[in-house]
């Protein structure tokens, strides 16, 4: 509600339009009341378009936070794509971002989870910023009060079987013991890693067109040359190219296709989410079923 509230006040006197639409995820009793409610808060405003979305959640890979913001990104894409929207704004503020890198911390991501969540990202083919990465939930909320806004506490944001409210709880506990600067340095610690990170998905990208083969598949030679930081980003780009789901790709499903190229002992194909396997076949990583791999329409290997 204060991005909302903020977005109105300032993008107009730039010349743009600001709309609203709030995604109604059917995981509580009652959600689709609320959606109307913030919809109808959006029209008497002044916002134009206003819209709800409503997703399903179930069925889809992954927990379900992961389904939850899958389902919500993808009818924000096509909120944004049918209004021809320049981008979409997300309110996502400076505790947010501490508390991914946190959670990114405790499942032993690397560089790339430590980088926390971007400011700007391309997904669907839409930009989405977030302008409070740099704002604190306490001022969020001091800007709704002063406004007298009309905000609703969502009971997910207490409930433990959440990982995000885990990573709420063990925050606060670590600005009781080490200071409230915790959640600002956890922040900076992700800029930082963001920046590193930058540096090397733009390297793994120039070398990923050495490694891929007119198959379609990965070269392992061309591979095991590499340095491990760039070998594991092209695999990770490969799973997904190849249809794996993002939320679900974990380190371990990477791990397992850099063990085809550095542990090779002739172990059997790799299972990726999605239903996807990877083998290790004349020199080269392809998929598991002839045909099936991007760009094929021939037996995989090498001619």
């Amino acid at each position: 509600m204060a991005l909302a509230a903020s977005a109105q006040f300032v993008l107009p006197r730039t010349g743009l339009r600001v709309g609203l639409i709030t995604v109604d995820h059917q995981l509580q009793r009652g959600s689709d009341e609320r959606a109307r409610r913030v919809a109808q808060w959006a029209a008497d405003r002044g916002f134009a378009p206003v819209a709800v979305a409503t997703v399903e959640v179930g069925g889809r890979t992954g927990g379900p936070e992961a389904a939850a913001r899958d389902a919500r990104y993808e009818a924000l894409s096509a909120a944004a794509r049918g209004h021809g929207a320049a981008a979409v704004l997300l309110g996502h503020t400076l505790d947010d971002q501490a508390e991914t890198v946190l959670l990114a911390v405790v499942r032993g991501a690397g560089p790339r989870g430590l980088a926390g969540m971007p400011v700007r990202r391309r997904r669907y083919g839409v930009s989405f910023l977030r302008p409070l990465l740099d704002v604190t939930r306490t001022q969020t909320r001091a800007a709704c009060l002063a406004e007298d806004l009309p905000v609703w506490d969502d009971p997910h944001n207490s409930d433990p079987t959440y990982r995000r409210t885990e990573a709420r709880a063990l925050l606060a506990a670590l600005s009781e013991k080490l200071g409230p600067t915790v959640v600002a340095n956890l922040a900076r610690t992700a800029r930082l890693a963001a920046a590193d990170a930058a540096v090397l998905d733009r390297l793994a990208r120039r070398r990923f067109h050495r490694a891929r083969t007119d198959d379609g598949g990965l070269d392992v030679a061309a591979l095991a040359a590499m340095p491990d930081a760039i070998r594991s980003r092209i695999l990770h780009r490969w799973a997904r190219m190849l249809g794996a789901p993002g939320s679900a790709l974990s380190h371990r499903h990477v791990d397992a296709l850099d063990a085809l190229v550095t542990a090779w002992r002739g172990q059997g194909p790799v299972s990726l989410p999605g239903g996807t396997t990877v083998v290790r076949r004349e020199g080269q990583l392809v998929c598991g079923e002839a045909g099936h791999q991007m760009g094929a329409s021939q037996p995989v290997g090498r001619r």
